[in-house]
């Protein structure tokens, strides 16, 4: 845990939040700045920046609690869909891994915008999927 890191304080506790749930790894709790009501954020206890950095306990327990937190979403707020979003890298504004799960309704105004400019990555799908399988195959196993 990073003390310098508003990630790593909301999820030990040391920051002011709204926490609907917390175990030995990650903690839940409520977007200060929500698409809807009840949008949660899913924090790891331990710093991380991305999800290649997560270990596999970590990883699993985010995925769990994302899970969980669906059923409960559906079931007190009644949404046409649940969204589950992360950002890396340079698009993580919390610098701190975080999952969004939000509940969504027709017309919300939330979008998926898709690039003005794919760079032709649809004509070659083919070619990236072998780029990806060779990454794959060389390191034996995803990690």
């Amino acid at each position: 845990m990073s003390l310098t890191c508003l990630g790593c304080r909301l999820a030990n506790g040391q920051e002011s939040s709204e926490i609907v749930y917390e175990d030995e790894l990650v903690t839940c709790l409520l977007d200060i700045d929500p698409f809807n009501e009840g949008h949660l954020l899913i924090l790891p206890k331990k710093h991380y920046l991305d999800p290649d950095e997560l270990d596999g306990l970590t990883g699993a327990a985010i995925m769990n609690v994302s899970s969980e937190m669906s059923t409960i979403l559906k079931r007190v707020f009644s949404p046409d869909g649940i969204t589950m979003i992360q950002n890396g890298g340079i698009f993580n504004d919390l610098r701190h891994y975080h999952m969004h799960v939000f509940p969504r309704y027709e017309g919300d105004g939330f979008a998926w915008i898709e690039p003005s400019e794919t760079h032709n990555a649809k004509e070659r799908l083919a070619e990236t999927k072998l780029l990806i399988v060779k990454e794959l195959t060389k390191k034996g196993q995803p990690e």
